[in-house]
């Protein structure tokens, strides 16, 4: 694997500054990952900057699901249906072990707009559109098959379920593990490195980025052939910086979740269901936790940290009384929450409600030569990026007279995918829960690393055994020290936000385990990584922070 340790982010500098990239592409979320993943696999020498962490944006807050776009059949966008349902299923098979599927049940009612005959049509569309696999076809179910499936569901008006799978993912780690391997294949990335400004030749054109290192403060240049904007939410402001923001726009709406304990919303069932005012909500288990979301609201304040209010929280609470009126759940059953942006595409003048606006992507080419990306979805990466990078092929070929391959990524495992897709996958888990019970992991926790790292695992199993003395010493759980150290090593983690948001994703989902464990980490992460006392002071209230607006708003 190239650089991608804390511990060498001079050496990631450096290497900036030494060569003029084919590629620079700027914002480390699903999209920028992608881009730079089948750039660099077909030959161009690409580099990668984020100001903030990878995924801090929009890439760690979404729903946590593959879509395979069975809503878009309410649209009549046939086409997308397609596109999305099929490359969701690359996804999966590139990644299983971060994507994972998930039987959904659509509950039906006497009044609502769907009925069990319009739905049994839209789903046998779905997966005729989609190339839906033989097992995982649409199923309808009557009232008592869906109260056998999910007995917490309103009963009353119930005329049946429909029945079809979706895929849940872990929406950071995807974005990690797609840079990872791009960044095996020679990609340059780091994060906590923002585009202060562009940098312009005698004709005016973009020939990279002025650079400031986030942690130092300090700048550097960074030149490239092209500069691809995927910045999300952060489009339009450096699409201003270009003097090239016109015509269409980023129109951001907000979407927050909720997350409970299995104690007090015991959900068995994965459900997708019509809220009082008519958006559709999700339910979903995930291990000891149900998360549900999400809301659909113009935003307009804080890019960098949307926050979950008050009225946010009681439309969900509402939400969830409506579909599951005998739990009774209040604001005090929240243990943790978040919020993020959806940078859409609206055009000046047009309507202004965030549920008709269209979530395809979109790509701008400035004047300048600036190329911008925005909207679209996240089972839509790959192919976000091959069109970007085929437009980037295409202006070099013409420029330039260099030739580049195709694209490879349709067959292409991401980081922890090297399983032999989901089959393999299968057997691939049975192996390595042997060996991590035989080095001394319980059941549940090897489990629990090999669905978090897939192929790379054996990594973590090392560090558990070579590094157990020393967590011993400091006092640290051996299985968080070597998710710790694995993070700072190899996947370019810097504060204790970037271990326990997007490399863990404890904060949303096991707020007590951060809690348990964020002492021992920082002071770790701060003799490991040299930290100053001001830093650990500041990287320890960010922590605090994000610690304390996942459980608030709680009256």
């Amino acid at each position: 694997m190239k650089l991608f340790s804390s511990h060498q982010r001079d050496t990631i500098n450096q290497n900036f500054k030494k060569v003029t990239l084919d590629l620079l592409v700027i914002g480390g979320g699903i999209t920028g990952a992608g881009i730079s993943l089948d750039a660099v696999t077909r030959g161009l020498n690409t580099g990668l900057i984020e100001m903030q962490d990878f995924a801090a944006g929009t890439s760690s807050r979404s729903t946590k699901l593959v879509h395979g776009g069975l809503r878009y059949l309410q649209q009549f966008e046939f086409k997308m249906v397609s596109e999305v349902g099929k490359e969701r299923a690359i996804v999966y098979e590139n990644g299983p072990h971060v994507t994972t599927p998930e039987w959904m049940m659509l509950p039906l009612y006497k009044g609502s707009t769907l009925g069990p005959v319009t739905t049994n049509i839209g789903l046998r569309i779905y997966d005729f559109l989609a190339g839906v696999k033989k097992e995982e076809r649409r199923v309808m179910l009557n009232p008592d098959q869906a109260i056998e499936k999910e007995p917490l569901i309103k009963k009353q008006g119930l005329k049946g379920a429909g029945y079809y799978v979706e895929y849940k993912t872990d929406d950071a780690r995807l974005t990690i593990e797609v840079l990872k391997k791009a960044v095996e294949k020679g990609v340059h990335a780091i994060n906590y490195t923002k585009a202060i400004d562009f940098l312009y030749d005698e004709s005016n054109k973009i020939c990279g980025v002025l650079a400031e290192d986030q942690i130092t403060g300090e700048r550097h240049k960074v030149f490239a052939k092209k500069v691809v904007n995927a910045s999300g939410p952060w489009v339009d402001g450096l699409r201003e910086k270009d003097g090239s923001k016109q015509g269409k726009a980023l129109h951001l709406t907000k979407g927050i979740h909720l997350v409970f304990s299995k104690e007090v919303f015991p959900l068995n069932q994965a459900i997708y269901f019509d809220a009082p005012d008519g958006r559709m909500i999700f339910a979903i288990p995930r291990g000891k936790r149900t998360y549900v979301g999400t809301t659909d609201t113009t935003y307009k304040g804080d890019l960098t940290n949307p926050q979950v209010t008050d009225e946010d929280l009681d439309y969900l609470l509402m939400a969830i009384d409506f579909m599951f009126p005998s739990l009774k759940l209040n604001e005090s059953h929240v243990e943790s929450s978040w919020a993020g942006l959806r940078p859409l595409i609206a055009e000046n003048g047009k309507g202004d409600n965030p549920s008709e606006i269209s979530r395809k992507d979109e790509v701008f080419v400035s004047d300048s030569g600036l190329i911008s990306i925005a909207g679209g979805k996240l089972t839509g990466y790959r192919q976000m990026a091959l069109q970007i990078v085929n437009l980037v092929v295409k202006q070099l070929k013409e420029e330039e007279g260099i030739l580049y391959s195709d694209s490879v990524t349709k067959n292409l495992p991401i980081s922890g995918g090297e399983v032999g897709g989901s089959k393999g996958y299968q057997r691939f888990k049975g192996q390595k829960l042997s060996e991590g019970m035989t080095i001394g992991l319980k059941k549940e926790d090897a489990l629990k690393l090999i669905e978090t790292y897939g192929s790379n695992v054996s990594v973590l199993f090392n560090l558990y055994q070579d590094k157990f003395d020393e967590a011993v010493k400091e006092g640290m759980d051996p299985i968080v020290l070597s998710q710790l150290i694995y993070a700072m090593e190899y996947e370019l983690a810097y504060k204790p936000v970037d271990f326990f948001i997007r490399r863990t994703g404890a904060l949303f989902f096991d707020i007590e385990w951060v809690n348990q464990h964020k002492e021992k980490v920082i002071n770790y992460m701060q003799k490991s990584l040299n930290w100053s006392n001001k830093q650990k002071n500041l990287y320890s209230s960010e922590l605090e922070q994000s610690l304390h607006e996942a459980v608030t708003p709680l009256r």
